[in-house]
């Protein structure tokens, strides 16, 4: 009996209390975090880097799709090693840079395989970092 009276009460006071709690946090302002900068825009080259593929989507339906806007020399969809699956993401090569572009005007925000894609100039690759503390690559033999 006692139990169900203690219990009755904290129901009753319970959701003041809560209110009450919520109201005198004192207020903390957020962090005045530095706004996310956009990458700046790769130069204009035949190769083009496309993102958001889904898991199933071949390079064949890759070079498929992009050949609508002109001729496609290459295109690869980068898969996983072990699965073989799409990461989502690939590579299209064109002939010209005028059929790159406009195979970025053609397939930027469009749907391949149900899913939305993003088409874009391809960033040429960073070189490696040269190896710390003077040591050699490793698996080598000097």
């Amino acid at each position: 009996m006692a139990l169900t009276l203690r219990t009755a009460a904290a129901a009753a006071a319970g959701p003041t209390r809560g209110l009450r709690r919520l109201f005198s946090t004192s207020f903390i302002p957020p962090m005045n975090y530095p706004a996310p900068q956009a990458r700046e825009k790769a130069e204009p080259s035949t190769n083009l880097f496309v993102s958001g593929l889904s898991k199933r989507t071949t390079s064949e339906k890759l070079q498929e799709a992009f050949s609508q806007f002109g001729e496609v020399v290459h295109a690869r969809v980068v898969t996983d090693r072990v699965s073989g699956y799409s990461k989502g993401f690939g590579f299209v090569r064109y002939a010209t840079l005028e059929d790159a572009g406009k195979g970025i005007e053609g397939m930027d925000g469009k749907f391949l395989d149900g899913w939305v894609i993003f088409a874009e100039y391809a960033r040429p690759r960073q070189p490696p970092p040269p190896p710390e503390n003077n040591m050699s690559p490793p698996y080598s033999r000097y």
